[in-house]
C-alpha cells in the first residue's frame, strides 16, 4: 500500500525532472567547456579574478559579495562531495520492491550523480569567474531546484525500501542543498533589483547629462540699409585677333623676278 502511494505521488514527475538534469548535464559539458579550458591554459588568471573579486565581464565586484558567494559555492561543493558518496552506497538491488521501481530509482541515483559531477562544477566554476552575473546565478539555482526535486524522490524511496542510516544521511544532503538553493534565491533576487537600480540611475545621469549640454545658438545674418548695392561688374569681351598676312619680299634693284616656265 506504501509503495502504490508514493508510485503515485513522486514518478509522473520523475521524467520531467529527469529530462531537465540530463539537459543541465549536456549544457554544462558544452557550454562551460570554453571556460574550463580557459582556466586551465592560465590559471593564475582566473586565481587572481577569484581573489580579488574581479568579474571577467570587466565590472569590479564588492568583497562583501565574493565573500558571500565563495561561502556559499564551498559549502555547495562539500553536499556536492557528500552526496556523491552517499549515493554511491545505496544498494538499490536489495530492496524489497518490484524491479521496475528499482530501475527507476537507479536512473535517478545515475542522473544525479552525472549531474553533480559534470554540469553542477562546470556552473560554480562560470559563476566563480563572473560573482555577479544574473544568468549565470539563476542557472545554478534552476540546476539546484532540479536536483532538489529528483533527490526528494530517491529519498522517500530509501526511506521505505532501504536502511534508516541511508536515509538519514541523504536527508541530510537535502537539507544542505535546499539552504544553498534558498541563498541562490536570494542572491538572485538581490543582483535583479541592484541591476534594475543601476540603469534606472544610468537612465537618470543621461538626462542630466543631456540638459546640461546648452543648445547652439541661431546663426544670425546682419544686413545693412545704408549699404550702397554693388553693381556687378560686367567682365570685357576678349577681342579677337585679326590673322597676319605675311607680304612678297622686294627684289633688290636691278634684279629681275624669275619668271615661271612657259609651257611649250
Amino acid at each position: 500500500m506504501i509503495f502504490q502511494l508514493m508510485k503515485a505521488k513522486f514518478l509522473p514527475g520523475r521524467l520531467g525532472l529527469y529530462s531537465l538534469l540530463w539537459t543541465a548535464t549536456v549544457f554544462g559539458q558544452t557550454a562551460g567547456a570554453p571556460d574550463s579550458a580557459t582556466e586551465q591554459a592560465n590559471p593564475e588568471y582566473s586565481a587572481a579574478n577569484s581573489a580579488s573579486g574581479q568579474s571577467t565581464q570587466g565590472g569590479p565586484v564588492s568583497y562583501a559579495s565574493v565573500t558571500q558567494l565563495n561561502g556559499l559555492l564551498a559549502q555547495l561543493e562539500a553536499t556536492s562531495k557528500t552526496t556523491r558518496e552517499d549515493l554511491a552506497k545505496l544498494r538499490i538491488e536489495r530492496w524489497k520492491t518490484d524491479s521496475s521501481s528499482k530501475k527507476q530509482s537507479l536512473s535517478d541515483v545515475e542522473s544525479v550523480q552525472r549531474n553533480l559531477q559534470n554540469a553542477l562544477p562546470e556552473m560554480i566554476a562560470q559563476l566563480r569567474n563572473a560573482p555577479e552575473d544574473v544568468p549565470a546565478t539563476f542557472k545554478l539555482y534552476r540546476n539546484l531546484d532540479a536536483l532538489y526535486d529528483v533527490m526528494s524522490g530517491v529519498a522517500e524511496s530509501v526511506g521505505a525500501f532501504g536502511p534508516k542510516d541511508d536515509f538519514q544521511a541523504l536527508s541530510n544532503d537535502l537539507n544542505s542543498f535546499e539552504g544553498s538553493r534558498r541563498q541562490l534565491a536570494e542572491r538572485v533576487n538581490n543582483l535583479a533589483t541592484s541591476k534594475e537600480q543601476e540603469i534606472v540611475r544610468l537612465r537618470t545621469d543621461l538626462k542630466t547629462a543631456q540638459a546640461a549640454i546648452p543648445a547652439a545658438p541661431p546663426k544670425k545674418v546682419v544686413i545693412d540699409d545704408n549699404e550702397p548695392v554693388k553693381k556687378p561688374v560686367a567682365k570685357k569681351k576678349p577681342v579677337a585677333k585679326k590673322p597676319t598676312t605675311t607680304t612678297p619680299a622686294t627684289p633688290p634693284p636691278g634684279e629681275t623676278p624669275p619668271q615661271g616656265s612657259k609651257p611649250q
